[in-house]
């Protein structure tokens, strides 16, 4: 009787024709399905941000003073068209001046004064075209349910040469693309600049991209703001997008850049305030306006340009965050690399 040969000398089994083996096999999906899988990801919720934020925008709570007592704000409420009971919060003021100043200071988009025979609502072209529009349209139907005659009066006009009043959000939002690509290209060009170098191109990026976006807007005389600020302001914005998509694709490589762009081009963007205000977006994103750098940075050279440095504070304080926690984690994150090296 043969000997059986052992069982390590045995041929294994031949794999099916044209069906190539496991590791050849992962060599190939994960480099081919991943980016699909990705890209998809990242263009469906683009779509769904923007068609939840846009696709029928409706103001809430749009706050609007009202010269007289309580009593007389919550009578112009009662006349103030069915269709948007839940638009505009309506507050009482003692005066004339106190609702000027409030419209004045960005503290309310417009300042309803009732009159005999004639009332008179101050609001703020700044604001943009589609905001004027709800106000004049709104609040004339309420004089006129009232027995008056609407007179409105803009008080804080936009630039004559911003039609359309997009240029603050423009003024803003070209570093924050220019700081999402900073992030990646860091890594990309210089995979092995120290960490304190790396911060050093970060601060000249921003203190560059600022002076030059202000540049621009002062050659066109499109923003009635001092070019110190808007370039203070942006080069803010441009620091802290860049600082902390520099952490996420450190920390997560090529997922890191994906993260980056849903978090500041995507939701950054449609949270933003540039062409409608935060009180226009659904709930669940109009808190992202005073949290994310892009409506941060919005409403702070908005403020600088139109209402007496509404949001310059709290605009400076939250963009500094932004950045010490992307400086910060990296320094962290490298920090627990060397130990571990």
């Amino acid at each position: 009787m043969p000997d059986t040969p052992p069982a390590t000398l045995q041929r294994p089994p031949e794999p099916v024709r044209g069906d190539p083996p496991a590791p050849r096999r992962a060599a190939w999906v994960r480099p081919v399905l991943l980016p699909v899988a990705v890209a998809v990801a990242i263009g469906a919720i683009f779509i769904g941000v923007y068609l939840s934020a846009f696709h029928a925008p409706a103001a809430r709570d749009l706050p609007v003073a009202v010269v007289g007592t309580a009593a007389d704000a919550a009578s112009v409420a009662e006349r103030l068209p069915g269709h948007s009971p839940d638009s505009f919060l309506l507050e009482a003021v003692p005066d004339r001046e106190s609702a000027r100043a409030a419209v004045e200071h960005g503290e309310a988009f417009a300042a309803y004064v009732p009159g005999h025979g004639t009332a008179e609502l101050l609001f703020a072209g700044a604001h943009g075209p589609a905001v004027n529009t709800l106000l004049t349209g709104s609040f004339e139907e309420a004089a006129r349910a009232g027995g008056e005659r609407l007179t409105a009066v803009d008080i804080v006009p936009a630039s004559p040469e911003d039609t359309r009043g997009l240029v603050v959000f423009y003024t803003t939002f070209g570093l924050v693309l220019a700081g999402y690509l900073f992030g990646i290209m860091t890594f990309q060009l210089g995979p092995g600049l120290t960490l304190p170098r790396r911060l050093a191109s970060l601060a000249a990026f921003g203190g560059a991209g600022g002076l030059a976006v202000a540049s621009v807007v002062s050659a066109f005389d499109v923003l009635p703001a001092p070019f110190p600020g808007v370039a203070g302001l942006v080069a803010l914005v441009a620091t802290a997008v860049g600082a902390f998509t520099m952490l996420l694709v450190r920390s997560l490589g090529v997922l890191g850049s994906s993260a980056a762009a849903v978090l500041f081009m995507t939701l950054g963007n449609a949270s933003s305030g540039g062409s409608l205000p935060a009180e226009f977006l659904p709930g669940w994103l109009a808190p992202l306006s005073t949290a994310l750098p892009v409506g941060v940075g919005v409403r702070a050279v908005n403020g600088l340009a139109y209402f007496h440095g509404d949001g310059v504070l709290g605009g400076i304080a939250v963009l500094t965050a932004w950045t010490a926690a992307g400086a910060g984690g990296l320094f962290l994150l490298e920090r627990a690399r060397r130990r571990r090296a």
